[in-house]
């Protein structure tokens, strides 16, 4: 045919043949060449106007009908037995065409929830428009968005909460879910852009306000873009692991190695046992063992679980939900060392002498069964005198040595001397709705600290063995304070009465010194900050620059791989280097080394920054109907914008915005981080105490505003009165700019001191 074709003849066309729907296609149909291609052309463009077609990449189609070839997610079997499916491509203005599932002997089992690729079929029944014959199952974890709802005309649109993210998605009507203006809501991809060149999207849960409790650590995980959903082939590679048996193993089901844990951890990596060494070369020392989940045994190099892990790099913890690095198969199963289960292991067995030296170490690959899950609380209460009878049979031979050898190890700790900050643990205990019921400081039992020595003993040893064998690994790095960041904790040592010793290379001893000076001294919080503040942050590497804060000289994690990729390479490394199997370090493994490091370490550092956000919000919930109350706490920060100060009571920060710091203009002197009043003279640093008054609290956002009321236990001096104009601002007598260059000419000592100047007015 060399005529142009009618509209109608196009429409007849396309229908007949829906997968030959190209432009050139169409041309080919009817005859069509050179400038007549034009004409071809605003046919098309006319038809997509009318709404009769839709352009999906170079390809038209009647938006009525759905493509031959097309996503689907099968529904809950009907009473009859049969399977139908929803339409996830499905544009049109109509009621949405019914799929019925025509399955053949050789495909697999479909359920509810399952997305399949088909083709369809248009058929003219009474139940139903389209027969789908399954090409391929492509899992039931479609995108998941994470929203603001907007409704609209027709349907509305979601503003993702995710970071970085500007793209909006349509919902269709039918999609809504009965979403309200205005809520936080989860949706799925539910096909290719629409008319409105919007993605689509189908709300799949409401999540109510979003300042609700719940949605509290889901707004965190979106921001910060922290994966929360496992695909479908890490999950089916997970679920078809089998427990590890005891071929090629050393079994240690004999040795009483029992986990202690939070009372309510749900996985259990790590296990202890301690027994008195009997080598009479080593009068009064100890055996420890530490024996850890045989991660790598489970995710190999180069598997879904493996690119999972890594892309993940640690579990992240909120008050309310743990995002793992590893599917509760194995983080919660078999990774996990339950009580009288027989579970694989990497362990290593140290030799300490009655001082808490360690003698030397021998690791091995093992098969153990932990004779019992303990917590914290009960352990301690058990050697404070209240043993339950759980805890009884275990008493002697079980407790009572790892406590003796954790002595000798927290002697051997105060002579190595490392970083002894006093920064208490914030809890946040919620309620079954999510609802923040308390804000306390976690304690801290011997339980703890024994369990903390252990694990960095074993650190330790992993670093001091993969490095004698020459091992390839990922040390865990905490470098020196800078210089400059050193002369800052100086200036403020100083301003307090303290000293930092200067002209000598700085150790870890000579910060606990300036700490212990100023424990129990007003100081206290501000130097325990203001060495926090000197600190350089942790990383991962593949050299070894020593470990600061501890002062060790290599150290690697070993004791955590079910939450921490880098201790998964470790374990890696170590079965390379005993020559343990075939599951060790890859080349792959190797040659990526660096880049793992940088990417893990970045990963850290976003699930940390979530964490506190969640934590941050919660936080602001919290106080949320204390509007109006007053407040005590200590300056924590202070920047050209206001002061940060770091409340007493739950530990959350807010924010005295510079209005809110009396009525005179304060300068900033970032070298002090001070700021001084132009009027009176005060100066507000670091460290003092403050009364505030609470003014805002947003729990969407995790602010928390603040009004200063005291300083140091006394009223804020004041400037002119509020409305007035501010005399530092405009009059020549003590201008801001004159008052400013004659404190940059104090000292720090001075400047860091608090003046005030009383007025003949006052």
């Amino acid at each position: 045919m060399s005529k142009l074709p009618t509209k109608a003849d196009i429409l007849d066309w396309i229908a007949a043949n829906p997968t030959l729907t190209a432009k050139r296609d169409i041309a080919k149909a009817f005859g069509i060449k050179g400038a007549a291609r034009i004409d071809l052309k605003r046919l098309l463009k006319e038809l997509e106007a009318d709404g009769h077609l839709e352009k999906r990449k170079k390809t038209y189609r009647d938006p009525d009908r759905l493509p031959p070839v097309s996503v689907l997610q099968v529904k809950a079997p009907d009473p009859d037995g049969d399977l139908y499916a929803q339409p996830l491509e499905w544009h049109g203005e109509g009621t949405e065409p019914v799929v019925l599932i025509v399955p053949r002997a050789s495909d697999p089992a479909l359920g509810e929830g399952d997305r399949i690729l088909a083709r369809l079929q248009v058929v003219q029944d009474e139940d139903h428009n389209y027969e789908a014959r399954l090409i391929r199952r492509i899992g039931a974890n479609p995108r998941k968005i994470v929203g603001i709802f907007r409704k609209g005309a027709e349907g509305g649109r979601i503003l993702p909460i995710d970071k970085g993210s500007d793209s909006e998605w349509a919902v269709m009507p039918d999609a809504t879910g009965g979403a309200r203006e205005g809520e936080l809501v989860e949706a799925e991809q539910a096909g290719p852009k629409g008319r409105m060149g919007l993605p689509r999207a189908r709300i799949t849960q409401r999540l109510g306000d979003p300042s609700e409790p719940r949605a509290v650590s889901l707004i965190a995980i979106h921001q910060h873009g922290i994966p929360d959903d496992f695909p479908d082939d890490v999950l089916a590679e997970a679920d078809a692991m089998k427990p590890a048996g005891l071929k090629g193993r050393t079994d240690l089901r004999d040795l009483p190695l029992i986990t202690i844990d939070p009372s309510d951890a749900r996985d259990h990596d790590d296990a202890c046992y301690a027994h008195a060494d009997d080598d009479p070369k080593n009068p009064g020392g100890h055996v420890i063992w530490v024996a850890i989940a045989d991660v790598a045994h489970y995710v190999r190099p180069g598997t879904a679980l493996d690119r999972e892990a890594r892309k993940r790099g640690n579990s992240s913890y909120f008050p309310d939900r743990v995002v793992p690095m590893l599917p509760d198969r194995l983080s919660g199963d078999l990774c996990s060392l339950h009580e009288g289960v027989p579970r694989a292991c990497l362990a290593v067995r140290m030799v300490i002498d009655a001082d808490g030296n360690k003698r030397g170490q021998r690791f091995v690959r093992g098969l153990m069964r932990s004779p019992a899950s303990l917590n914290y609380q009960e352990v301690q209460a058990a050697m404070d005198g209240e043993v339950s009878d759980r805890l009884a049979p275990l008493m002697d031979d079980v407790i009572r040595p790892l406590y003796a050898a954790y002595a000798a190890l927290h002697a051997a700790r105060g002579r190595r001397q490392p970083l002894d900050l006093d920064l208490p643990e914030r809890k946040i205990q919620l309620s079954e709705d999510g609802t923040v019921t308390s804000v306390n400081f976690a304690d801290r039992l011997d339980a703890h600290k024994l369990i903390e020595e252990f694990m960095v003993l074993a650190n330790v040893a992993a670093a001091e063995t993969l490095a004698a064998k020459k091992t390839p690994l990922l040390y865990r790095v905490h470098e020196e304070p800078p210089p400059e960041k050193l002369d800052s904790l100086r200036d403020t040592a100083d301003a307090a009465g303290l000293q930092l010793a200067k002209g000598q290379v700085l150790k870890t001893a000579h910060l606990n010194k300036l700490l212990h000076d100023a424990a129990g001294r007003d100081e206290a919080d501000l130097i325990n900050m203001a060495t926090l503040r000197a600190m350089t942050q942790a990383y991962y590497g593949p050299a070894n620059f020593g470990h600061f804060g501890l002062a060790l000289q290599a150290y690697a994690h070993f004791t955590s791989p079910i939450r921490r990729y880098a201790d998964l390479v470790v374990h890696r490394a170590l079965i390379t280097a005993h020559g343990w199997g075939d599951d060790g370090l890859s080349p792959e493994d190797i040659e990526r080394l660096d880049s793992t490091a940088t990417h893990i370490s970045d990963t850290e550092r976003r699930s940390m920054t979530a964490e506190r956000d969640t934590t941050d919000r919660y936080l602001a919930a919290y106080l949320s109907d204390r509007i109006g109350a007053e407040f005590s706490g200590k300056i924590s920060g202070i920047a050209r914008f206001g002061v940060f100060v770091r409340l007493d009571e739950t530990g959350a920060d807010g924010l005295i915005p510079m209005r809110n710091l009396g009525n005179e203009y304060f300068h900033f002197d970032r070298d002090s981080a001070t700021l001084m009043g132009a009027d009176t003279g005060t100066v507000i640093t670091l460290g003092q105490k403050v009364t505030v008054r609470l003014t805002d609290a947003a729990p969407v956002t995790g602010g928390i505003g603040l009004e200063l009321l005291t300083l140091e236990d006394a009223d804020l001096p004041r400037g002119p009165g509020r409305g007035g104009p501010r005399k530092g601002r405009g009059s020549s007598k003590g201008g801001p700019r004159r008052k400013l260059a004659k404190a940059g000419k104090k000292d720090a000592k001075t400047r860091t001191k608090v003046k005030r100047r009383r007025s003949a007015k006052r």
